[in-house]
């Protein structure tokens, strides 16, 4: 149990810290935010499939690999749900500071931010799933690999806020809340795998399903789009290989 709140409260504190670095860091380039934001995608991507998707096909075995696939799918399909309710981050914030001021409004902000939040409750299950293994090595790595993306993320959403001219209180509130629904959503996941061993690998499968979307579907994308597709690949790379390693060292 002490585990679960050290990741949970880990997760959230990673969120904070991107949203205060926000207040003070302005003006971003592409390229770096495609460099960033490709770092975060080969790390996510990493922590999908090596610390969710493979421990997952372990557990159930070959008899049982029908489990992974209907984990993965309705992971998939539960994020594909969500983007149907909630529009695509890229369609929203754009970068440009001048967009934002002249077209942006208070409503379109408001669902960004939600957007933002109900990613928060998948990643909060992938992380707190795996905490029912015996060996908690990778859940640590998954974690590890969300705290990274919720840094830059955490700093993407008070920018728009600002713009839209929330009070710099009202928008640390917010963010707030937005990093205390990954702590519901790691004990959200906690308690789900915990109902059985049969499960376990199903919402193993789901998580990793859900965070493969999110990279291809959004972050990927995101990257690709303002020329820098070459940085934001090479940092990919690295970034997929850095957890590797980190996964290694646990």
């Amino acid at each position: 149990m002490t585990h679960v709140w050290i990741c949970a409260v880990g997760l959230a504190l990673a969120t904070v810290i991107g949203s205060l670095l926000g207040f003070f860091v302005k003006g971003l380039s592409h390229k770096w935010n495609d460099s960033i934001l490709g770092f975060c995608s080969g790390v996510m991507l990493a922590a999908s499939t090596i610390g969710l998707i493979v421990p997952a096909a372990e557990m159930a075995g070959l008899s049982k690999w029908w489990l992974v696939l209907i984990g993965v799918v309705a992971g998939m399909l539960f994020l594909n749900l969500l983007d149907l309710v909630v529009p695509h981050l890229h369609k929203i914030t754009g970068l440009d500071s001048e967009t934002h001021r002249n077209n942006a409004s208070l409503n379109n902000i408001l669902l960004f931010v939600m957007a933002i939040a109900l990613h928060k409750l998948p990643e909060g299950i992938s992380a707190g799933v795996g905490f029912n293994a015996a060996d908690t090595a990778d859940a640590w790595s998954v974690a590890l690999g969300i705290a990274i993306q919720n840094v830059p993320e955490g700093m993407v959403v008070i920018a728009p806020l600002l713009l839209a001219g929330v009070s710099r209180i009202r928008t640390f509130v917010i963010s707030l809340a937005i990093a205390l629904l990954e702590v519901i959503g790691v004990w959200l996941g906690y308690g789900i795998g915990a109902i059985s061993e049969w499960l376990l690998p199903v919402m193993l499968a789901f998580a990793g399903g859900a965070m493969l979307y999110v990279v291809s579907d959004e972050m990927i994308p995101e990257t690709h789009s303002h020329g820098y597709q070459k940085a934001a690949t090479y940092a990919l790379i690295l970034g997929f290989v850095s957890l590797v390693f980190i996964g290694m060292a646990f």
